[in-house]
């Protein structure tokens, strides 16, 4: 039988829920065993694709074409575990099944309640995620306890770990132990009201994670313990890391956290080995190279997870080429207000991202006209390949105010434009080119050398694409199109030969990065950052031997 570890959070959201169920499917995987991952989100969205990154952040795209939460992206980068569509599911996608069935008469006059019908499809969507091969699954449950869109997923996973006997099943809860400054103290009261909360619901934890900004002591502990109805050992700390969120792992792994969860599961525990892992987290935190800043150039730069994955393929590259990369968040909006070269001189690198929307588009055009004109290495990625092309046509095909028609449906120059399939398209929710499409590589070019392959496969997410009435007058002007669709009608990579390093893609390299296996493109992007930031610092030393 598949065993289960139900993951809960209480007091406040953002406490790293994803990140810890990372972490522990990194360890359990590294003891041998075959661990799968999925999040229950309580909103009322089908799935996070039409909402904006301010309000969620990013919106994590796997290879069979979901639009999920980005937490998969914590399970694909410490597991290595790639996610589907069953790796994600919302109160709006329970909810719709559940209708769409009583509508076609599927419950045969039966009155349709939360119990036992949208629980029943609660726990018929965690099965649905169990393979032939997996001897454990990881559910992480979204929001706060106490939330009362959270209550049906509760019951559901109450009901679950009834049906399959407590043996089988885990309930991992994770909470807050504040510091108040004033008084000098941590408090243990939040954490106990929000299992309070859990038991009145008929869940007990078996397990608390406790996170905190300082230490617990054996007084704490024991207070929980008392107060949670837990034992002793099984009140973990899960202080805030120094450096990176890949010590979380590590530090779980010190507490003896997964063995604690194999004896509850009465599974063996097998010898673990992180050996790889405590070398790249050395890596990260003491690199041989110094430091190098890139600039990453967005639309929403306002909340850090916007762009989770590309800042930490940043730092996966930078693990590659053994340096620490320091990003500078730059608005692009600013940069149409201040000037390219005020926001980003000194940078090694920039790189332009994805995004949606006319607000801010001349900024990152003018950050792409920067990096080009002064030969610092450039990164473009959907929007930002995008972007790449108007500059090139506006600047080097003289092509004037060249644009996409997604900002000006009227433009002289179309060089953007609607995916032909798109165009009969009307509604908003996962209807873009969704996941992972082939691209084919032209012989010769750094994209193909890069990648070591023919073609690969890499995640989409996109309406509009390179129109091809301007591919000649592009490659006349020197843009060469290295990656394409494999019947050659969509362009995904492009890049200039002769510039230090400048390639732009139409796909998002970003969700197949991991820690210990960086990304081609981020690996060889940091390489070259690397490379400017030498040679800058090689310059005054040069003009000092020639006096």
């Amino acid at each position: 039988m598949t065993k289960h570890i139900f993951v809960t959070g209480g007091v406040v959201s953002s406490l790293g829920k994803g990140l810890t169920a990372a972490s522990i499917a990194l360890l359990l995987q590294r003891r041998g065993y075959n661990v799968r991952l999925q999040k229950l989100d309580p909103y009322l969205n089908v799935d996070p694709g039409t909402m904006s990154p301010f309000q969620h952040g990013e919106v994590y795209v796997t290879q069979d074409g979901a639009e999920t939460d980005l937490d998969l992206g914590h399970y694909e980068r410490f597991a290595g575990i790639e996610c589907t569509r069953t790796s994600n599911h919302t109160s709006g996608g329970i909810y719709s099944r559940v209708i769409s069935r009583e509508r076609a008469g599927g419950y045969l006059g039966k009155t349709v309640q939360v119990i036992p019908h949208i629980t029943d499809e609660i726990k018929a969507a965690i099965r649905s995620h169990i393979a032939k091969d997996t001897d454990i699954l990881i559910t992480e449950i979204g929001g706060t306890v106490g939330d009362i869109e959270s209550l049906p997923f509760l019951e559901a996973i109450r009901q679950f770990r009834q049906e399959i006997g407590v043996e089988n099943g885990i309930f991992m809860h994770i909470t807050l132990v504040p510091y108040i400054k004033a008084a000098g103290e941590l408090k243990t009261k939040p954490s106990q009201q929000s299992v309070g909360l859990l038991r009145t619901i008929g869940i007990s934890p078996d397990m608390l994670i406790c996170r905190c900004e300082h230490s617990l002591t054996q007084e704490h502990k024991d207070k929980m313990a008392l107060f949670c109805n837990v034992p002793k050992h099984l009140v973990i700390e899960e202080k805030d890391v120094a450096n990176t969120i890949y010590e979380v792992p590590l530090d779980l792994a010190r507490q003896d956290t997964d063995v604690y969860v194999l004896e509850h599961l009465k599974l063996h525990v097998q010898s673990l080995n992180l050996r790889d892992w405590r070398k790249m987290v050395r890596t990260l935190v003491t690199p041989r190279n110094g430091e190098i800043e890139i600039a990453v150039v967005g639309k929403y730069i306002g909340l850090q997870d916007s762009y989770k994955s590309i800042y930490e393929a940043l730092t996966h590259g930078g693990v590659a080429n053994s340096v620490g990369v320091k990003v500078r968040m730059v608005e692009s909006e600013e940069i149409e207000s201040q000037g390219a070269a005020t926001m980003l001189k000194g940078v090694s690198g920039v790189l332009v991202p994805g995004g949606f929307g006319d607000r801010g588009i001349e900024g990152k055009i003018e950050a792409v006209k920067y990096a080009r004109k002064r030969g610092i290495p450039f990164f473009g990625i959907c929007l930002g390949m995008q972007c790449a092309v108007m500059e090139f046509g506006r600047n080097v095909c003289r092509l004037p105010k060249a644009n996409s028609t997604e900002f000006d449906e009227d433009t002289a120059h179309p060089v953007i434009d609607l995916i032909e399939s798109q165009r009969t398209v009307k509604a908003k929710g996962g209807t873009m080119r969704l996941g992972g499409y082939p691209c084919k590589f032209t012989p010769g070019t750094r994209s193909r050398k890069l990648y070591g392959n023919a073609s690969v496969d890499e995640s989409h997410r996109h309406r509009y694409e390179f129109n091809n009435a301007y591919r000649e007058r592009y490659e006349s002007k020197g843009m060469v199109f290295s990656g394409l669709s494999p019947d050659g009608e969509l362009v995904e990579i492009v890049e200039i030969p002769d510039h230090p390093w400048f390639v732009a893609c139409q796909f998002h390299p970003e969700f197949r990065s991991t820690p210990l296996k960086s990304h081609p493109l981020f690996k060889d992007f940091v390489r070259a950052s690397l490379a400017e930031q030498k040679k800058r610092n090689a310059k005054p030393s040069a003009r000092s031997a020639k006096k």
